[in-house]
């Protein structure tokens, strides 16, 4: 029988302050764990992101989601504006050279699911969102080129969330029907009432460790300017370490991947409790670091670079 794997994504300030002692001059990463690729595969080809909407959102708010999404498929030449998101996306193909695999991965906005009326309820357990998302998987022909992708309004209290992680992502197995197929998940929450501070910094003053201003949202919402960090996140581990035996660095249950590596670092020059030297809006006075369709803005984390040892970022 299949076996399931999850991996969280811990409080990112927690993080970043637990790991001072790994990060230098807010760029370099001194290992003292080996980044090892474990011989699993990796996300390739065409994937598709499915939304699954669990709880209240408004349609600005999925919108702001949906067009991250949308942007991670397009062409650095059709977002002429520089860094991004197309940029970003690029740096996760390094991992893909580095072991030769083709072709590399291409994201793209797959099908929305809409789940206002709460189906299991406002308290989540674990086992209920790998539900959700098995339920989006139930009959599809994607499972080894989709990505089914949880996402709880901020009314919805999910197991663990804010005591210990921002979002989860994991493989479940298929239905019998599919053999030994897994497919694989993202759960993502809106931090915005419960824990802006440990699940959508540096939007809002940390709970924890150095205090500095907050950044400004830029797309002037907290929680779901948040939401789109932690989803890159873990976006960046799902495809590079999707079934556990990809890329990673220490203990296969509690793994650093290709994000969350670099924890806390937005830009140059960050260290615990400052994102880095970011781009400012003229006119919102925004923080952002990559653009994206329909001239919208965000905020992408760091991402591990396996050939140079460091922390790669858009700026």
């Amino acid at each position: 029988m299949a076996s399931k794997t999850s991996f969280a994504l811990p409080q990112l300030l927690l993080i970043a302050l637990s790991l001072l002692n790994l990060v230098s001059g807010g760029r370099v990463l001194q290992q003292t764990m080996p980044f090892k690729y474990h011989n699993g595969p990796l996300l390739t080809g065409r994937v598709s992101l499915n939304l699954i909407w669990y709880g209240q959102f408004t349609q600005s708010q999925k919108s702001i989601i949906s067009d991250f999404v949308t942007s991670l498929s397009s062409s650095p030449k059709s977002q002429p504006q520089q860094p991004s998101v197309a940029n970003w996306v690029n740096s996760i193909q390094k991992y893909y050279t580095l072991i030769k695999s083709k072709p590399n991965v291409q994201f793209y906005l797959g099908t929305q699911t809409l789940d206002q009326k709460y189906s299991l309820g406002k308290s989540l357990k674990s086992q209920q969102i790998q539900q959700i998302a098995a339920k989006a998987a139930a009959g599809s022909n994607q499972l080894g080129t989709a990505v089914n992708v949880v996402l709880t309004s901020s009314d919805v209290a999910v197991e663990g969330f804010c005591s210990s992680r921002c979002g989860t992502h994991g493989s479940l197995p298929a239905a019998k029907n599919y053999g030994n197929q897994k497919f694989t998940y993202i759960w993502v929450g809106n931090s915005e009432t419960q824990c802006p501070g440990q699940c959508a910094w540096p939007f809002h003053q940390p709970i924890y460790g150095p205090q500095g201003p907050p950044l400004v949202a830029p797309n002037n919402d907290v929680g779901i300017d948040g939401m789109v960090i932690n989803l890159a996140t873990l976006l960046a581990g799902t495809a590079t370490n999707p079934f556990g035996n990809g890329y990673y660095q220490g203990p296969a249950t509690a793994p650093l991947e290709a994000a969350t590596a670099c924890p806390g670092i937005f830009g140059k020059g960050a260290y615990p409790g400052y994102a880095g030297n970011l781009l400012v809006d003229s006119a919102t006075k925004a923080s952002y670091n990559a653009n994206g369709v329909n001239k919208r803005k965000f905020l992408l984390p760091a991402l591990f670079d396996p050939a140079s040892n460091s922390c790669s970022t858009l700026v």
